[in-house]
């Protein structure tokens, strides 16, 4: 039996009111590693997962005792999407919580020109999307496409891949990946 580090850690950090910022802040962790963390692509030693429990605080074996509830909410309003993206990309989940969910949705909203990184994205699971307006530009392997309203996209997300608005309008895009791994 596998414990989801990154969804139990999100999940308290949030419970306690605390953004990845402050909470890097209270332990000298970097931000981008609670990030990483929380979206499982990367596993903390024990020391560096201690280092930020102490910043909530909890201690470790009440993390790994604790059971958050899973969601039981089924209906979302606009406002209530949780924005979890930065800068020109926005990224609205449905759902504060995905603790033992298995699926992550999505508003994105790509600013002309934003790009995801030179570096492409690499991660376990599969994900899609349908474009509502716009164009994007989305490179996965060595294949790339520009795609606009009506058109979509599926993929193995272990496939390196990568997103870029094209052209003067903003791009919005619904997506889900399975597992939940943003």
């Amino acid at each position: 039996m596998s414990v989801d580090i990154g969804s139990r850690l999100r999940h308290l950090r949030i419970a306690h009111k605390l953004s990845q910022r402050e909470l890097a802040k209270r332990t000298g962790v970097p931000n981008s590693t609670i990030s990483l963390i929380e979206s499982n692509a990367s596993n903390p030693s024990v020391g560096a997962l201690k280092r930020i429990l102490d910043g909530i605080p909890i201690g470790l074996a009440e993390f790994f005792a604790f059971e958050p509830e899973r969601p039981r909410k089924a209906f979302y309003a606009a406002e209530e999407l949780v924005e979890i993206g930065k800068g020109a990309i926005s990224y609205r989940q449905v759902g504060e919580n995905l603790f033992g969910r298995s699926l992550q949705i999505l508003k994105e909203c790509y600013q002309p020109g934003a790009d995801t990184g030179k570096v492409p994205l690499v991660h376990e699971g599969e994900e899609g999307g349908i474009v509502l307006s716009g164009r994007l530009e989305v490179t996965v392997d060595d294949e790339r496409r520009i795609l606009g309203a009506g058109d979509a996209y599926y993929f193995e997300s272990r496939r390196p891949h990568r997103f870029r608005c094209v052209g003067p309008v903003p791009c919005e895009v619904i997506s889900a990946c399975t597992p939940p791994t943003f």
